[in-house]
């Protein structure tokens, strides 16, 4: 069977994206593949003792394991070398992604608000699930449609996001809810949600909105031969942004 070939309709390179590696992390490969082969940009792993993110524009967190969720996911990550100077890197206005386990450390580093708690069910999930896209106005989504629907995959433990109600209600306030969980219509409902996060939130932005933390994985739906490839919007829209 033939790979698709690289993207060629991005006519100007972007050399400086990273994709963190820990000990545990396995999607690291899945975000390279999906920016460097299927998006057409030079893309670089990042070791977790690295100390050097001075030449990166954008960092991505990868989905996974780290440390082998001891304690608790991303809980061993955080002190990781190459952590304290993505903190630095995202304050300066560095464009940062966490996927799955990315997001549960974003938020263990406090670059993110909230916690990412037991899924509801009490079991780990394996399967494809409808977002919906709440804004445009971000670098993360500016090639995607308000109200659009977009499917990706989840495969998670610990994707229950929370907050306490009155931070809760400050996170919808600003408008850092970029992805719903919802079903094919675009409705949200509690039967769309799969994990028993609040309000249906599946992914979510910092106040300054550079740092994009999100459960499904959009570097798993970039290649056609997977289906649509939906996850191909967020990663074209940080290549842009960064233009």
């Amino acid at each position: 069977m033939t790979l698709p070939e690289r993207n060629t309709n991005l006519t100007k390179r972007v050399t400086r994206l990273g994709v963190v590696i820990f000990p545990g992390s396995n999607c690291d490969k899945d975000a390279l593949d999906a920016i460097g082969r299927i998006c057409g940009q030079d893309i670089k792993p990042i070791w977790h003792r690295d100390t050097n993110l001075d030449d990166m524009d954008a960092v991505i967190l990868p989905g996974g394991f780290s440390y082998g969720d001891y304690l608790r996911a991303g809980a061993i990550a955080r002190f990781a070398p190459v952590v304290e100077k993505l903190i630095a890197f995202a304050d300066r206005g560095g464009l940062v992604i966490g996927i799955c386990n990315g997001f549960q450390v974003l938020t263990e580093t406090k670059l993110l608000p909230g916690a990412l708690m037991r899924n509801e069910g009490l079991r780990f999930i394996c399967r494809e699930v409808f977002l919906r896209v709440e804004r445009t106005d971000t670098p993360f989504t500016r090639n995607l449609q308000s109200g659009q629907v977009i499917k990706f995959p989840i495969a998670h433990n610990e994707g229950n996001f929370y907050l306490p109600s009155d931070e809760l209600k400050k996170l919808e306030k600003n408008q850092q809810v970029l992805f719903r969980y919802c079903d094919a219509e675009g409705n949200v409902t509690p039967k769309a949600n799969p994990n028993g996060s609040l309000n249906n939130i599946a992914g979510i932005v910092n106040i300054k909105g550079n740092v994009l933390g999100m459960m499904p994985h959009p570097e798993r739906r970039c290649d056609p031969l997977l289906g649509e490839p939906d996850g191909v919007g967020i990663f074209e829209s940080v290549i842009d942004s960064i233009r």
